[in-house]
């Protein structure tokens, strides 16, 4: 915007400039990185809630698979390449974990997965992912098991191991 001034003999136009100062500019900085953060950290628990979402609908989808197998031979396959031609992956890239255990022979008790009792998770079969880290143990009491998606009760419970 400019301004004249008019000084009797001379017209004098002054030209008003609106700066931002330092301060201005780094307080909207700081607001913008606030809300990026927020924002950024919201999306990632929607992702990773969809992941686990996602796990538990395959796993179901797998599970009755193994099911029907099992309907249709007597037995639950000793694989799961017996069903699929390659192993399906969890949302996180790995593998799907499966283990018969209703099956003769039986596999040996410290190879099923285990409750916070020490109490087999299931009597037909063992399936589960690894989670986000890719890394689990046996019982899921174990820090590596904690993000494991798994399935329990014969299938009464599908969900992450922490809330088992």
């Amino acid at each position: 915007m400019k301004s004249v001034r008019d000084t009797g003999i001379f017209r004098v136009q002054i030209a008003r400039q609106r700066a931002y100062t330092m301060i201005e500019i780094l307080i909207v900085v700081a607001v913008v990185g606030a809300l990026a953060a927020i924002a950024i950290q919201s999306y990632q628990k929607y992702v990773e809630r969809a992941q686990i979402s996602r796990a538990v609908a395959e796993i179901s989808g797998i599970a009755a698979n193994l099911n029907h197998y099992r309907e249709d031979n007597r037995q639950f396959p000793p694989s799961l390449n017996v069903i699929y031609r390659t192993v399906p992956v969890d949302p996180w890239g790995n593998p799907y974990q499966y283990l018969a255990i209703d099956i003769s022979p039986a596999p040996n008790r410290g190879a099923v997965r285990k409750d916070k009792n020490l109490n087999p998770l299931n009597s037909d079969f063992d399936l589960y992912s690894m989670g986000k880290d890719g890394q689990t143990v046996k019982p899921l009491t174990g820090a590596k098991a904690r993000d494991d998606v798994v399935r329990a009760g014969n299938g009464r419970f599908i969900g992450l191991a922490t809330e088992h």
